[in-house]
């Protein structure tokens, strides 16, 4: 027998849905009303900054930035057809294949030997951490030193050994090496202390089951340490990644993108047309290239490389 709904069970029905709704809004307002700092920081220095990017990347600008003749993607063949931004395409590839399997490789061997339970390794973990400390600029004139072609450090110690000094940063088949020799040192704090940490937070039951089965240094290296520490390693992977990309400072202070265009990285070259050639539309064609080439690369990186994490 079919049942009938009484008017009363539904209007209870509908005063029960409203009100559901009315709980909704009431939670999506709270949340936006938390959120309201956060999106009004990221669209003034995040959003709006890159929908004007974009805007300009599309014009011709006079030497205030103000947009002049519009274009369209007039920049962007212009720079894909110029030899100057194809080196620099080129130059930035290198470096990030330079710099970020180094640094990621002294850094997880420094917090491996850091993580020992040695007396006095306290030092040398305050030692490994420091270049964290040191601002770009300081560090770039410590290596300016080290690479002078006639009282530089690196230079007598290969006379010592009988060797021919180095041009490091005036010889283009050293420059680009330099740099990234560089810029490992100078990223190797961050990426120690984050490496660090995530060596501290693996479970010592883990190892004392191991030690009990006989299991050797090596074999729980591998079989213990990579996997639990895997996902602190995507983490300074993407993160170190990115920053390669984005490398300004060490450039700017040690070759100023010489010689031969060799360390004009891309970062370099938009900083060049914008603020010294006053090509806006130029630089800003060339930086929604490099955003997009980053944010490629970044989700083949978390495709790939995610599912080789571990998680506890």
């Amino acid at each position: 027998m079919k049942q009938v709904a009484l008017p009363y069970q539904e209007h209870e029905h509908k005063g029960l849905l409203k009100a559901l709704k009315l709980q909704r809004m009431a939670s999506f307002s709270k949340g936006m009303l938390f959120l309201l700092p956060s999106i009004i920081l990221f669209s003034v220095f995040l959003f709006y900054p890159l929908g004007r990017t974009l805007y300009l990347s599309f014009f011709l600008t006079n030497s205030s930035g103000q947009t002049t003749v519009f274009v369209g993607l007039e920049n962007y063949m212009n720079i894909f057809n110029s030899p100057i931004f194809l080196k620099s395409l080129q130059s930035t590839l290198l470096f990030v294949l330079y710099t970020v399997p180094g640094t990621i490789l002294v850094s997880l061997f420094l917090a491996i030997i850091a993580n020992e339970k040695l007396k006095g390794v306290g030092l040398f973990r305050t030692m490994y951490a420091s270049t964290m400390g040191i601002s770009t600029a300081a560090a770039s004139v410590f290596w300016l030193f080290l690479f002078h072609p006639s009282i530089g450090w690196l230079n007598q110690l290969l006379k010592l050994l009988g060797a021919d000094a180095i041009g490091w940063l005036t010889n283009p088949d050293w420059a680009l090496f330099s740099v990234s020799i560089a810029t490992i040192w100078m990223n190797s704090g961050f990426t120690f202390l984050i490496l660090l940490g995530g060596l501290q937070s693996i479970d010592q039951y883990l190892y004392e089951s191991a030690n009990i089965d006989g299991a050797g240094y090596f074999y729980k290296l591998r079989r213990i340490t990579l996997p639990m520490l895997s996902p602190t390693l995507f983490f300074v992977i993407t993160v170190s990644f990115i920053n390669a990309f984005q490398t300004f400072g060490q450039i700017d202070m040690l070759t100023r993108g010489g010689p031969q265009n060799e360390t004009n990285l891309i970062v370099y070259s938009i900083y060049q047309d914008a603020f010294m050639n006053y090509q806006f539309g130029t630089a800003s064609a060339q930086a929604m290239i490099l955003f997009f080439i980053i944010l490629i690369l970044t989700l083949i990186q978390f495709k790939l490389g995610e599912r080789k994490v571990h998680y506890q």
